[in-house]
Protein backbone atom coordinates (compact mmCIF):
# COMPACT_ATOMS: atom_id res chain seq x y z
CA UNK A 1 0.00 0.00 0.00
CA UNK A 2 3.16 2.41 0.83
CA UNK A 3 4.50 1.69 -2.25
CA UNK A 4 1.14 2.70 -4.26
CA UNK A 5 0.65 5.71 -2.14
CA UNK A 6 4.10 7.10 -3.32
CA UNK A 7 3.63 5.96 -7.06
CA UNK A 8 0.97 8.38 -6.71
CA UNK A 9 2.28 10.52 -4.97
CA UNK A 10 5.08 10.80 -7.89
CA UNK A 11 2.66 10.83 -10.55
CA UNK A 12 0.84 13.86 -8.94
CA UNK A 13 3.83 16.01 -8.76
CA UNK A 14 4.82 14.86 -12.10
CA UNK A 15 1.47 16.35 -13.47
CA UNK A 16 1.59 18.80 -11.27
CA UNK A 17 4.41 20.33 -12.54
CA UNK A 18 3.30 19.78 -15.90
CA UNK A 19 0.79 22.36 -15.55
CA UNK A 20 3.65 24.71 -14.34
CA UNK A 21 3.25 24.52 -10.58
CA UNK A 22 6.66 25.83 -8.78
CA UNK A 23 9.45 25.23 -7.29
CA UNK A 24 7.82 26.78 -3.68
CA UNK A 25 4.35 24.40 -4.02
CA UNK A 26 6.27 21.08 -4.32
CA UNK A 27 9.77 20.91 -3.14
CA UNK A 28 9.07 20.39 0.53
CA UNK A 29 6.87 17.31 -0.54
CA UNK A 30 9.85 15.89 -2.59
CA UNK A 31 12.28 14.63 0.06
CA UNK A 32 10.82 11.81 1.32
CA UNK A 33 10.74 10.06 -2.34
CA UNK A 34 14.46 10.61 -2.77
CA UNK A 35 14.32 12.60 -5.60
CA UNK A 36 14.89 16.40 -6.43
CA UNK A 37 12.87 19.35 -7.89
CA UNK A 38 15.15 19.21 -11.22
CA UNK A 39 14.68 15.64 -11.47
CA UNK A 40 10.66 16.03 -11.57
CA UNK A 41 10.68 19.23 -13.28
CA UNK A 42 12.98 17.92 -16.30
CA UNK A 43 10.68 14.99 -16.21
CA UNK A 44 7.78 15.94 -18.86
CA UNK A 45 10.31 16.76 -21.49
CA UNK A 46 11.69 13.56 -21.22
CA UNK A 47 8.61 11.88 -21.90
CA UNK A 48 5.73 11.39 -24.64
CA UNK A 49 4.32 14.32 -25.34
CA UNK A 50 0.99 13.15 -24.33
CA UNK A 51 2.39 11.76 -20.83
CA UNK A 52 1.15 14.69 -19.06
CA UNK A 53 -2.68 14.44 -20.56
CA UNK A 54 -2.40 10.07 -19.40
CA UNK A 55 -0.96 11.31 -16.00
CA UNK A 56 -3.45 14.73 -15.43
CA UNK A 57 -6.41 12.42 -16.41
CA UNK A 58 -5.39 9.21 -13.69
CA UNK A 59 -4.67 11.91 -10.92
CA UNK A 60 -8.23 13.92 -11.61
CA UNK A 61 -9.71 10.68 -11.68
CA UNK A 62 -8.18 9.46 -8.34
CA UNK A 63 -8.70 12.54 -6.67
CA UNK A 64 -12.14 12.30 -7.32
CA UNK A 65 -12.95 8.55 -6.52
CA UNK A 66 -9.98 7.80 -4.27
CA UNK A 67 -9.49 4.81 -5.86
CA UNK A 68 -6.51 3.70 -8.25
CA UNK A 69 -8.49 1.10 -9.79
CA UNK A 70 -11.57 3.51 -10.92
CA UNK A 71 -8.66 6.22 -12.46
CA UNK A 72 -6.67 2.99 -14.68
CA UNK A 73 -9.66 1.45 -16.43
CA UNK A 74 -11.97 2.00 -19.43
CA UNK A 75 -15.40 1.27 -18.59
CA UNK A 76 -18.52 1.35 -20.87
CA UNK A 77 -22.20 0.45 -19.27
CA UNK A 78 -23.66 -2.10 -21.07
CA UNK A 79 -27.07 -0.70 -22.82
CA UNK A 80 -30.13 -2.14 -20.50
CA UNK A 81 -31.72 -5.62 -21.76
CA UNK A 82 -28.62 -7.15 -23.24
CA UNK A 83 -27.56 -10.47 -22.27
CA UNK A 84 -24.43 -11.93 -21.15
CA UNK A 85 -24.50 -14.22 -24.08
CA UNK A 86 -25.32 -11.63 -26.29
CA UNK A 87 -22.55 -9.35 -25.13
CA UNK A 88 -20.31 -12.10 -25.28
CA UNK A 89 -21.17 -12.93 -29.23
CA UNK A 90 -20.94 -8.77 -29.77
CA UNK A 91 -17.08 -8.84 -28.39
CA UNK A 92 -16.10 -11.87 -30.44
CA UNK A 93 -17.53 -10.69 -33.60
CA UNK A 94 -16.48 -7.60 -33.19
CA UNK A 95 -12.91 -8.50 -32.48
CA UNK A 96 -12.74 -10.99 -35.54
CA UNK A 97 -13.95 -8.76 -37.97
CA UNK A 98 -10.90 -6.11 -36.78
CA UNK A 99 -8.55 -9.56 -36.82
CA UNK A 100 -7.85 -9.17 -33.39
CA UNK A 101 -7.76 -12.68 -32.01
CA UNK A 102 -10.23 -13.93 -29.58
CA UNK A 103 -7.71 -16.67 -27.16
CA UNK A 104 -10.05 -17.45 -24.30
CA UNK A 105 -12.49 -16.42 -21.42
CA UNK A 106 -11.58 -16.79 -17.35
CA UNK A 107 -15.32 -17.40 -15.80
CA UNK A 108 -13.98 -15.91 -12.95
CA UNK A 109 -18.22 -16.19 -11.23
CA UNK A 110 -17.73 -19.97 -11.41
CA UNK A 111 -14.44 -20.34 -9.60
CA UNK A 112 -16.05 -17.92 -6.85
CA UNK A 113 -19.09 -20.53 -6.61
CA UNK A 114 -16.88 -23.39 -6.73
CA UNK A 115 -14.72 -22.12 -3.97
CA UNK A 116 -17.48 -20.62 -1.69
CA UNK A 117 -20.26 -23.12 -2.23
CA UNK A 118 -22.72 -19.91 -2.84
CA UNK A 119 -23.64 -18.13 -6.23
CA UNK A 120 -22.10 -14.76 -7.19
CA UNK A 121 -22.92 -12.23 -9.82
CA UNK A 122 -21.44 -12.43 -13.53
CA UNK A 123 -17.77 -12.05 -13.95
CA UNK A 124 -15.56 -13.01 -16.56
CA UNK A 125 -12.67 -12.05 -18.41
CA UNK A 126 -12.49 -12.07 -22.37
CA UNK A 127 -9.01 -12.54 -23.49
CA UNK A 128 -8.13 -10.99 -27.13
CA UNK A 129 -4.44 -10.57 -28.83
CA UNK A 130 -2.73 -9.26 -31.84
CA UNK A 131 -0.15 -11.80 -32.24
CA UNK A 132 2.33 -9.57 -34.24
CA UNK A 133 2.18 -6.54 -32.08
CA UNK A 134 2.58 -8.86 -29.33
CA UNK A 135 5.70 -9.80 -30.59
CA UNK A 136 7.10 -6.06 -30.92
CA UNK A 137 6.08 -5.27 -27.55
CA UNK A 138 7.73 -8.14 -25.96
CA UNK A 139 10.69 -7.47 -27.63
CA UNK A 140 10.95 -4.13 -26.58
CA UNK A 141 10.17 -4.70 -22.94
CA UNK A 142 9.77 -8.25 -21.29
CA UNK A 143 7.65 -6.11 -18.87
CA UNK A 144 4.58 -5.35 -21.35
CA UNK A 145 3.88 -9.43 -21.46
CA UNK A 146 2.10 -8.55 -18.38
CA UNK A 147 -0.43 -6.63 -20.50
CA UNK A 148 -0.93 -9.49 -22.64
CA UNK A 149 -3.81 -10.73 -23.99
CA UNK A 150 -5.83 -7.38 -23.94
CA UNK A 151 -8.47 -8.44 -21.55
CA UNK A 152 -12.26 -6.92 -21.19
CA UNK A 153 -14.03 -7.98 -18.74
CA UNK A 154 -17.99 -8.50 -18.52
CA UNK A 155 -19.02 -7.32 -14.85
CA UNK A 156 -22.59 -7.41 -13.39
CA UNK A 157 -22.64 -5.25 -10.73
CA UNK A 158 -24.23 -5.42 -7.11
CA UNK A 159 -27.71 -3.96 -8.46
CA UNK A 160 -27.30 -6.50 -11.89
CA UNK A 161 -26.24 -4.08 -14.49
CA UNK A 162 -23.24 -5.32 -16.98
CA UNK A 163 -20.31 -3.17 -17.26
CA UNK A 164 -17.17 -4.25 -19.59
CA UNK A 165 -14.15 -2.64 -18.16
CA UNK A 166 -10.30 -3.44 -19.69
CA UNK A 167 -7.10 -1.73 -18.84
CA UNK A 168 -6.31 2.29 -20.21
CA UNK A 169 -3.31 1.36 -22.15
CA UNK A 170 -2.57 4.81 -22.76
CA UNK A 171 -0.34 4.52 -19.54
CA UNK A 172 2.12 1.39 -21.10
CA UNK A 173 1.54 3.74 -25.04
CA UNK A 174 2.02 7.47 -23.82
CA UNK A 175 3.37 7.03 -20.31
CA UNK A 176 6.69 7.20 -20.02
CA UNK A 177 9.37 7.66 -22.42
CA UNK A 178 8.29 7.70 -26.50
CA UNK A 179 8.02 4.24 -27.75
CA UNK A 180 10.11 3.18 -31.13
CA UNK A 181 7.65 4.69 -33.95
CA UNK A 182 6.66 1.31 -35.53
CA UNK A 183 5.52 -0.02 -31.92
CA UNK A 184 3.69 2.95 -31.19
CA UNK A 185 1.63 3.18 -34.41
CA UNK A 186 0.89 -0.49 -33.67
CA UNK A 187 0.01 0.02 -30.37
CA UNK A 188 -2.35 2.62 -31.29
CA UNK A 189 -4.21 0.57 -33.22
CA UNK A 190 -4.72 -2.51 -30.74
CA UNK A 191 -5.78 0.66 -28.52
CA UNK A 192 -8.53 2.13 -30.18
CA UNK A 193 -9.39 -1.59 -31.64
CA UNK A 194 -10.30 -2.49 -27.69
CA UNK A 195 -11.94 1.08 -27.17
CA UNK A 196 -14.29 0.91 -30.40
CA UNK A 197 -14.67 -3.03 -29.63
CA UNK A 198 -16.20 -2.03 -25.98
CA UNK A 199 -17.88 0.25 -27.22
CA UNK A 200 -19.82 -1.26 -29.87
CA UNK A 201 -20.20 -4.12 -27.45
CA UNK A 202 -21.51 -2.22 -24.72
CA UNK A 203 -24.59 -1.46 -27.14
CA UNK A 204 -24.97 -5.12 -28.91
CA UNK A 205 -23.39 -4.28 -32.43
CA UNK A 206 -21.91 -6.86 -34.29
Amino acid sequence: MRLIINLLAIIGLVALVGVGIGYTKVNGMLSEFGVSFSDIKALPSQLDPKAMDVYKDFFQKFIKTKDPGDAMVWSFPVDEGLSVDEVKESLTSLATDRNFLFVGESPFYKQAEAVTGKPYRYVNFMSFCDVRVGIQMADYNNAYTAFMPCRISIVEDKEGKLWLYSMNLDFMIHGGKELPPELKENAIKVRNTILTIMENASHGEF
